[in-house]
């Protein structure tokens, strides 16, 4: 059964910095694409950041460049996501998900089949 768990969310003042992990067990990790994603109230989730199995590919939203790391440690089944310069606008629930297959690269929501429950970043002005 595949599970996946976020954590790392809480709250900052803008311009600072958190770092969300993640842990997908369940599943080979290492030949599976996975992503963040994120979901603020009112607005429909969107994708953040995507790293292929092996780390070769990387995706980011155009909102985040230059602000958000997405990197893998294969060896730990861990994802990780390094945010920062971080805006109010970065204010949502972060989810970590895992592709529907492995050695498979997409970067859009249906291309996931594996959530997590999410955990919140909350972004002070």
């Amino acid at each position: 059964q595949v599970q996946v768990v976020e954590s790392g969310g809480g709250l900052v003042q803008a311009g600072g910095s958190l770092r969300l992990s993640c842990t997908a067990t369940g599943l080979t990790f290492d030949r599976y694409t996975m992503g963040w994603f994120r979901q603020a109230p009112g607005t429909e989730r969107e994708g953040v950041s995507c790293i292929s199995w092996g780390g070769v590919s990387t995706y980011y939203a155009d909102s985040v460049k230059g602000r958000f790391t997405i990197s893998r440690d294969n060896a730990k089944k861990t994802l990780l996501l390094q945010m920062d310069s971080l805006k109010p606008a970065d204010t949502a629930v972060y989810y970590c998900a895992a592709h529907r297959f492995p050695a498979r690269w997409g970067s859009r929501e249906t291309d996931f089949g594996y959530w997590g429950q999410g955990t919140q970043v909350t972004v002070s002005s």
